[in-house]
């Protein structure tokens, strides 16, 4: 490989293992395949969801708000009627 050539051309005295730094750039970048892959196939299910009638930005907050503890959500319910209370939303 090319990059692995790079390295055996590196510098020994500059203070880097650079075996050990080779072998982490590799894994996170595995992982970032990984991870597109994964965003791929959400991207794949959000159309799907779609596609039978589902609205996929009603899902994706719906995501975001089993993540977050009761607490957190009701704070942001209150907010939220807040401002559009202010706003002459309601």
């Amino acid at each position: 490989m090319e990059n692995e050539n790079e390295m055996d051309d590196a510098p020994e005295d500059l203070g880097i293992e650079t075996g050990h730094l080779q072998q982490l750039i590799e894994r996170i970048e595995r992982l970032e395949e990984e991870k597109a892959g994964i965003a791929e196939a959400v991207r794949d299910i959000y159309q799907e969801a779609k596609s039978l009638g589902f609205e996929p930005k009603v899902m994706r907050q719906i995501i975001k708000l089993r993540k977050m503890d009761q607490h957190e959500v009701d704070e942001m319910d209150a907010l939220l009627h807040l401002y559009k209370q202010a706003l002459g939303m309601q």
